[in-house]
Formats: C-alpha cells, structure tokens, sequence
C-alpha cells in the first residue's frame, strides 16, 4: 500500500470502506486490513486515527447512531397516517448498514466492551431507533392520534423487534406492504379510529 498518501476525511473515507467490507462479507470480513486495502491507504492511517480497531469499529457504530437524530420521524406527526410514518421510518432506519451494523455489534465482544462504556448497553442502534419511534408515537399521542393510555415505549420496542426481523431475516430489503402491514398490525389498537 502506498504511504504517504492524503486521505481527506480519512475517518469518513474509512468507515465507508467499512461499511462496503462489511456489506460484503459480513462481520467476520470486517479487518484493519480489508478496510485499509479497500479504502486503498496503509493500514497505519487507520491507527493514526483510532486507537486500535475495535476503537475504530465502535467509531463508526456511534457515527451511524447519530445519523438516526436526522430521521424525520418527529417531524412526520401529525401528517399522513401514522402506520405509513412508521412504515418510512423502519424502512429507513433498517438499511442495508443497519443491519450489517447491528449484526456486527453482536458479533465482536470487544466492540460491544466499548459501546457498553460509553453508556450504550445491547444493541445500540436498535435502542436509539426504539426510543425515535417512542417519541414519534408521543408526539401522535399528544396530538390525539393515539390512545392517550398507549403504551408508546413498548409499541416502539414490537416495532423495532419486528422490523428487525423482517429486514434481518431476507436477502434484501422486504417489500414495502410487509413493512406497513408490521407497522399496522403493532399500533393498530393504539389508532384513534378517526386518523387513520
């Protein structure tokens, strides 16, 4: 590999050649090397950057959480009917990388070391999206198109569980109806009959 080569943003470019390893060959693919052979710079960039790679992989764990505060999900209620916010969002949240992401956090003991001890316990990415959806089915709450007794903390956990494994379970995205008929089938007692 070439030394002395540039990256720029060399943490983005990085954790994109991550994201392409591990969309490939699954999280056992996923090394220093094969992220630094595909991102095409020396594996030393990598630890110029990252202490060692597990510090590296809970990097772009954290980087792909915060990417779910851009979800517009919050922004959704209101409009539309509720099933079909939710039937987006899942469809958002649960990409290709997601996936891949989550799989990998089950996979590696150490990355999940790191994630624990920066106060993200299981699967995080999975809670970041169930507390999302928690507060998207509040605001529908708050606005009168759910059950104000509704139970939104668990209906986003059935949500997210469900959704998970429906994208985890195929050989790519599952069609949009099976998507909408989860999401309907999870908070169709919660609907206030008049908005759907």
């Amino acid at each position: 590999m070439p030394t002395g080569v540039a990256l720029r943003d060399a943490r983005e470019q990085l954790f994109a050649a991550a994201e392409r390893v591990l969309l490939r060959g699954g999280p056992n693919a996923l090394t220093s090397r094969a992220v630094t052979d595909e991102a095409g710079c020396a594996k030393g960039v990598l630890h110029r950057h990252f202490a060692d790679f597990d510090a590296f992989l809970a990097e772009l764990v954290l980087d792909r959480i915060a990417r779910l505060d851009d979800l517009p999900l919050h922004d959704r209620a209101g409009t539309g009917t509720v099933a079909d916010n939710l039937a987006a969002a899942l469809t958002e949240v649960f990409g290709p990388v997601a996936v891949a992401v989550v799989g990998l956090v089950t996979f590696r003991d150490g990355l999940r070391a790191r994630l624990r001890a920066a106060g993200l316990p299981g699967i995080p990415l999975l809670a970041q999206a169930a507390t999302a959806v928690a507060a998207y089915l509040a605001a529908e709450r708050d606005l009168g198109r759910i059950a104000p007794d509704a139970d939104t903390d668990s209906l986003a956990l059935s949500l997210i569980g469900s959704a998970h494994l429906l994208f985890a379970g195929g050989n790519g995205p599952p069609p949009a109806v099976e998507v909408r008929r989860i999401a309907t089938a999870v908070v169709e007692r919660a609907l206030i009959h008049v908005a759907r």
